[in-house]
């Protein structure tokens, strides 16, 4: 007797309700000879095949990562995807409540459902899909949307060289960037021009220089598939020297470029595509705005915003449609897009985005052994145990996450500050209950070029004004003005929040102690991943490692969310 993919998923998740871990030997060994494999059946469909993988922020081992329980839209996008979480994400995909998927997509359930399930991500697992996806589907690309040599120590210590160098061995053949330009212009100069060359077509159609406005690196490449010509354009994230410090870039200009978007589809049409696909950096509420105002592309393949969306968004445009996806973020995720195409267009599609589960897939032989080899150096400085949390750790969602409110609070404590601000970075792993953290784990959610630590004196105004500008990047209703991640992380003080509030309008209620800020008063702020060249200081994984060994234990953070106005009802709160 054999199991479909659909009977092979309710064996998982009767599995998981019995508290069954995914590598017991029973369950990989299910009734009528099914294994773990069943999993990742996606019968090959059409003639054009592209595997997206984005954000995976340089973590080559398997992780736990908790998606987010606040991640609303505003406008015109609430209530939509990407922004809806728990249950309303279960039931706009018809997802099963309790299931190896429910998991994959949603925090619900997170703890037990971690513990069941295992890790997710990790390289050598990765790679194992990737391989098998492939064989097949003749000739498939295998597109990298960026963040991929930025996020872990490794990655910083050896500036990208480890994740290039995985990259390679993985089988990328196109990626585009973001966090790799925080590397320096010269170093991804150098790793573009020598380690990719004629391996993996590093693309960015809207990175110009800023003198004449020349091209920085190739705007597409063009492949022949199965007989069909392929075309991939790169879309780098386009408010990098706003989001990330201007001077380690100086040269180059970025920008939306919609304009240049619509010509550069053109005329890759023009030398004979007959698919047009964007590999890009956006986020998803500007993907699928542009999808609305570009035509010609058949497949937006985002990143940046780190969703984890089932299936693609369908955009109508002036001439007909273009499919908009994103696929998560720490390897957590692949995408599977199949075209059928003949007579010159996309005929029919098919899309999954597969979690990858490291306990339902082998490592990897090659893949391992490279990663082995690039820790090996690192490994007693990475092993090293700070303290035990006893409660969750994670970043994600809108606002202040456990992770953040440890780095808020260490910050707090030993720089002797009222307040603490902590970057709205998206990136960064989870710990469960009970598990050391180690400096590996820090290093997880701090390690950037321009980690200095600081401490100034700011006024009440100031800090307003810090915060309205801030929350007008990630709330303002005009997705192609959203420049930033989530909302910067605050510690000591209280606020509340309306975020469909027009700019100045949406931080209210500033308490110190319970007592309002004044405007005209200085408040000692601690901070840090300044964005202004020449700032000197203790790197904030310091800061934050010294403040985990004198505890030993960390108990569950207080979150200091602010108090949200106007928002009840919304899909993206649970």
């Amino acid at each position: 007797m054999s199991m479909h993919r659909r009977e092979f998923l309710q064996v998982l998740a009767a599995a998981a309700a019995a508290g069954m871990a995914l590598d017991a030997p029973e369950l990989l060994a299910a009734p009528g000879g099914a294994t773990a494999e069943r999993f990742y059946d996606v019968p090959r469909f059409g003639n054009v095949h592209l595997l997206h993988f984005t954000d995976c922020h340089a973590q080559l081992l398997p992780v736990w990562f908790r998606e987010p329980s606040v991640n609303f839209g505003v406008g015109k996008a609430a209530g939509q995807v990407p922004h809806l979480v728990g249950e309303r994400l279960l039931k706009a995909f018809g997802i099963q409540p309790g299931s190896i998927e429910a998991h994959a997509f949603t925090y619900l359930d997170f703890e037990q459902a971690a513990r069941t399930y295992g890790r997710i991500g990790g390289f050598a697992h990765l790679a194992t899909l990737v391989k098998r996806l492939r064989a097949g589907r003749p000739n498939a690309l295998l597109l990298d949307g960026g963040d991929t040599w930025q996020g872990s120590a490794t990655a910083l210590w050896t500036q990208g060289q480890d994740m290039v160098d995985a990259a390679k061995l993985l089988g990328v053949d196109m990626m585009s960037a973001h966090w790799e330009f925080t590397l320096g212009h010269e170093r991804v100069r150098q790793l573009v021009d020598n380690d990719l060359k004629g391996r993996i077509e590093f693309l960015a159609q809207n990175v110009k220089t800023a003198d004449f406005d020349d091209p920085v690196f190739a705007p597409y490449a063009m492949r022949e598939m199965n007989g069909v010509k392929v075309a991939v354009i790169g879309q780098a994230f386009p408010y990098t020297p706003i989001a990330n410090p201007r001077w380690m870039m100086p040269d180059w200009s970025f920008g939306i470029r919609d304009e240049d978007m619509q010509k550069t589809v053109s005329e890759a049409r023009a030398k004979g595509a007959q698919v047009v696909v964007v590999l890009s950096h956006n986020g998803m509420d500007v993907d699928l705005k542009m999808a609305s105002r570009v035509t010609g592309i058949d497949a937006i393949l985002g990143g940046h915003t780190h969703d984890g969306v089932p299936q693609p968004v369908i955009v109508k445009n002036a001439t007909g449609q273009t499919l908009v996806t994103n696929a998560g973020s720490n390897g957590k995720f692949l995408g599977v897009l199949d075209f059928q195409v003949s007579g010159g267009r996309v005929r029919d599609f098919r899309y999954k985005l597969l979690p990858v589960f490291a306990n339902l897939l082998p490592a990897d032989g090659d893949m391992a052994a490279h990663i082995e080899k690039v820790r090996a150096p690192y490994v007693d400085k990475l092993g090293e145990k700070l303290a035990v949390s006893e409660g969750l750790l994670y970043r994600r969602g809108n606002f202040n996450g456990s992770w953040d409110q440890v780095i808020l609070d260490a910050m707090i404590e030993v720089r002797g500050a009222d307040i603490a601000f902590s970057p709205g970075f998206r990136w960064g792993t989870s710990i469960l209950p009970g598990e050391a953290i180690t400096f590996e784990h820090v290093m997880d959610q701090t390690a950037i070029t321009y980690p200095t630590s600081t401490l100034t004196t700011l006024t009440g105004a100031q800090i307003k004004a810090i915060l309205e500008d801030v929350g007008d990047n990630l709330f303002n209703p005009d997705p192609y003005y959203q420049q930033g991640g989530d909302m910067v992380r605050v510690g000591g003080m209280t606020y509340a929040c309306d975020p469909a509030a027009a700019m100045g309008n949406r931080i209210q209620d500033m308490r110190l102690n319970d007592k309002p800020l004044a405007a005209d008063k200085s408040y000692k702020v601690a901070g840090w991943a300044p964005v202004a060249e020449g700032v000197t200081g203790e790197p904030i994984w310091e800061v934050v490692a010294r403040w985990l060994r004198d505890q030993k234990t960390v108990r569950p953070r207080q979150l200091n969310a602010p108090r949200l106005i106007g928002m009840d009802g919304n899909a993206g709160i649970a």
